[in-house]
């Protein structure tokens, strides 16, 4: 096993990344080859170390210094002082953070780290390092004392449900698989992570994968599979990689193969890469895919348990579900059940988007509400505004308003407000965004990525698509809303697979709570939160001190005026690209 002296943690949240993580990090990296320190000190990414808004920031230990603010400038001395003299660099020492009696026990005492235990914790690229954390613990115990059907049971009593959306209970999934009478049986992890934004199970492939490794050996062990299949989509090459060296190292420890651990049980796992169509993160669209077929969902049932993969019993899981089995087995089922509500135990991963101050990735027990979540966990909405609306669940989730904040986060609240727990996608709203053009977003999300084998999803999604682009672009008609409200329901009603079922939610939920802002759009003719292009003017007020700025830099000669005297835009010629108001120096450009 390698040992390092110092282990230096680098956060790569979205707001440490937008003011340079990775650069320091490759500065940090290559100073230490320099100085003759690389094999002393290991450099990893991790997530959320505390307080993103005076980053980048990182922490050494085992001294546990949290330094911020840093530049590529400052590696060479901060290398120099810390690892070679030994001295903490005082000027780079993140100040201490002042929390107050409202602040106390968020934002990080709301988390709970299980999926994300060891994620920026350990090297992902060390066993070593995986082993000393307990990892391939709960293996050894499954084959040394339990029987299949007694890990069925525990994960059973464990309340763990599917965390790639639609959260059947894990246990009666390898029930009806371990009940399948042919062989041999397949087990497969589904890292086909196509929702925009979202990025957890990534994350844990990247920063835990022997985890997902260790649930997949196990779940494989309970239903009698011996062989298993990873299907990770190609936009993640760190990741494939990072799991094929995984797979590499449990074999060379017996942990993976022929007669693992001596017990008789063998089992192997290979990657496929898939080449990012969206409707392969279906279960039996990704099987298809793995078979060399086209991507293409087929009717159910028989369901996978009973003819999956080549015609084989089949269990298919995502990589959240997987990287939870490990630490139900080791801590317990009742260890897992105190997390969470009573339906829907356990935490979940977010990837936290949008207009709050602190986005990234979180875990935290079901059953937390909303109002958690963006004001506590993610410290608020951006500049101090108000929230419009939170939508989750993806692109097939829907958008709830400010009155449905005190809503816990579980898989039938959700359900009954309109949305759907999804792969974990969170995206916050403030009051300056357009639901009609979000819904539009969505939409064209979705019908881009139709396979187009059913005709309601093929033709419907295209239809309610025109019908959102009509309208933002300020032709919308009378009578439009209510074709919609036609096309939701028979799409969700008619659809093959999931995607054709859950495309119309953002359009459904927004209809629901925004119907006010489709009725402008159509019949008033404005966008009230002056978004879409085709029904807003820029207009130039009094404020105007004819400095002519705007109209040097108007790519189409829209705007005239002399020097000194109020400008004129011309909306006929205007393509409303809203140059003129970023570079007015005097707030006289608006928009009406």
């Amino acid at each position: 096993m390698k040992y390092f002296r110092s282990h230096v943690l680098v956060c790569v949240d979205p707001e440490c990344l937008s003011k340079g993580a990775h650069d320091v990090m490759d500065a940090l990296n290559d100073e230490l080859v320099a100085q003759g320190l690389i094999d002393e000190v290991q450099v990893l990414e991790t997530s959320r170390i505390g307080d993103c808004a005076i980053g980048p920031e990182l922490m050494v230990y085992p001294e546990g210094v949290h330094y911020a603010g840093l530049s590529v400038d400052d590696i060479p001395f901060l290398v120099e002082e810390h690892f070679l003299k030994g001295r903490i660099a005082k000027k780079f020492v993140a100040p201490p953070k002042v929390v107050t009696d409202e602040e106390l026990g968020a934002p990080m005492a709301k988390e709970v780290r299980v999926v994300l235990r060891n994620c920026g914790k350990i090297d992902p690229e060390n066993i070593d390092d995986y082993i000393a954390e307990d990892g391939y613990a709960a293996l050894e115990k499954v084959l040394g004392s339990m029987t299949p059907e007694q890990v069925i049971e525990e994960i059973l009593a464990s309340g763990l449900r599917g965390r790639g959306g639609a959260g059947f209970p894990t246990g009666r999934k390898w029930q009806f698989a371990r009940a399948s009478k042919a062989t041999p049986k397949y087990m497969i992890c589904n890292a086909d992570e196509g929702d925009p934004g979202a990025f957890m199970n990534r994350r844990v492939l990247e920063g835990d994968p022997h985890s997902v490794l260790e649930g997949m050996i196990i779940g494989g062990y309970a239903v009698g599979a011996s062989r298993g299949y990873i299907y990770c989509r190609a936009e993640y090459p760190v990741a494939v990689r990072t799991l094929r060296i995984a797979i590499d190292q449990a074999r060379a420890y017996g942990l993976l193969g022929e007669n693992i651990l001596g017990s008789g049980f063998s089992f192997d796992i290979e990657v496929r890469v898939g080449a990012g169509a969206f409707v392969c993160g279906e279960e039996t669209a990704l099987m298809a895919s793995i078979e060399g077929r086209r991507g293409e969902p087929r009717p159910r049932p028989p369901f996978p348990a009973v003819s999956g993969l080549w015609g084989k019993p089949t269990n298919i899981n995502n990589v959240e579900t997987y990287a939870n089995v490990p630490q139900i087995i080791l801590k317990g089922a009742h260890w897992f059940a105190g997390m969470g509500t009573e339906k829907s135990k356990g935490t979940k991963t977010f990837a936290l988007a949008g207009d709050v101050n602190h986005t990234g990735l979180i875990e935290v027990p079901l059953g937390i509400n909303l109002r958690e979540v963006i004001y506590d966990v993610a410290q608020g909405i951006k500049n101090g505004k108000k929230l419009k609306a939170v939508q989750i669940g993806g692109p097939m989730g829907g958008c709830l308003p400010e009155e449905y904040l005190d809503r816990p986060i579980d898989y039938e609240s959700l359900a009954a407000a309109g949305t759907i727990m999804g792969s974990g996608g969170f995206v916050v709203m403030d009051e300056d965004t357009c639901m009609v053009d979000i819904a539009r977003f969505f939409m064209e999300f979705t019908q881009d990525e139709s396979c187009g084998k059913c005709t309601p999803c093929r033709v419907g999604t295209r239809r309610m698509l025109e019908i959102l682009q009509r309208i933002c672009d300020g032709d919308g008609r009378d009578g439009d809303i209510e074709t919609l409200e036609y096309l939701c329901k028979w799409i969700k009603t008619t659809s093959l697979c999931g995607l054709g079922q859950g495309a119309p939610n953002p359009v459904e939920s927004t209809l629901k709570h925004f119907r006010h802002e489709y009725e402008a759009h159509i019949y008033e003719k404005r966008c009230p939160a002056k978004v879409c292009k085709g029904l807003i003017r820029y207009e130039i007020v009094d404020a105007c001190t004819g400095c002519t700025v705007c109209a040097r830099n108007c790519p189409v000669n829209a705007i005239t005026g002399q020097r000194r005297q109020l400008h004129v835009i011309d909306p006929n010629i205007c393509i409303r690209c809203g140059i003129c108001q970023q570079v007015c120096n005097f707030n006289a450009v608006v928009i009406r």
